[in-house]
């Protein structure tokens, strides 16, 4: 006969495994209908589902749920934290396209350089002096020009990142014109948490695109927009979005460490 206590210790496992499988489910299920509602705004805008990045924000999850997503086959994933990035980037397959979209510092450009060979872009340059520092370190590596895009601070907050949409097209021009190892790729923005406000912060958005080109001398399908998370993404690609950052729709809430 089995030992009472030996099948009620395997019964927990067997729990514990299966709802860990079903938390993965979760995230592969919600993934999907993600791109599916990305398809039906895409279909609405009378734009082409193909030319819109879905990135999937995995930040402060565990290496094993992004695992479960990219063997989905999902691609592009994006991460706010160098260090979170640094970390996750030798336990998973190199084919990921890594974004990053956090506030970089100075100070933590070279280890991201260093430390994440296949970052695909840089979602987060809001100043000439954080794209000299990228320039010069990508330079330094000798690796081949990394994608960038240009931050602009859309809702005018004063706590948010970004350069004034006043100034987009000066530092869009000192990208392209003064970094040869940047590629300049477009714009993004974070609208405001009021709902209600971010079609104005994209309009603005789109707007700051529409003078860029004209400087630039470039078609404004050249220039991407990366605006919507979780909760406007399909207002945002309704109003001309081709990069969508959205992470807890997928993976769920955040679990951020407690202080103590």
């Amino acid at each position: 006969m089995n030992n009472p206590e030996e099948c009620k210790a395997n019964n927990q496992q067997q729990e514990m495994a299966a709802s860990s499988a079903a938390m993965d489910g979760v995230a592969v299920a919600a993934l999907r209908s993600v791109l599916q509602r990305v398809h039906q705004a895409a279909e609405r805008s009378g734009c082409e589902s193909q030319r819109i990045r879905v990135v999937a924000v995995s930040k402060t999850k565990p290496v094993s749920l992004i695992r479960q997503v990219y063997d989905a086959g999902h691609r592009c994933f994006g991460e706010n934290y160098v260090q979170e990035l640094i970390e996750k980037t030798p336990q998973l397959p190199d084919d990921i396209e890594w974004h990053f979209i956090g506030n970089l510092q100075s100070n933590k450009v070279k280890p991201l350089i260093a430390g994440v060979p296949n970052l695909a872009m840089v979602e987060t340059v809001d100043d000439a002096k954080i794209a000299n520092h990228l320039n010069r370190v990508v330079g330094s590596f000798g690796r081949k020009p990394l994608k960038v895009l240009v931050q602009v601070n859309t809702s005018g907050e004063e706590l948010k990142s970004g350069v004034e949409p006043s100034g987009c097209v000066e530092l869009a021009q000192h990208v392209s014109l003064s970094c040869p190892n940047l590629q300049f790729c477009g714009l993004m923005t974070i609208g405001m948490l009021d709902y209600t406000s971010t079609p104005e912060n994209f309009k603005t958005l789109a707007n700051c695109r529409s003078e860029i080109c004209k400087a630039l001398g470039i078609p404004e399908e050249q220039c991407e927009l990366s605006m919507g998370m979780s909760g406007d993404f399909e207002l945002a690609i309704e109003m001309g979005s081709t990069n969508v950052r959205v992470g807890s729709t997928i993976f769920g809430a955040r679990e951020y460490p407690k202080k103590k």
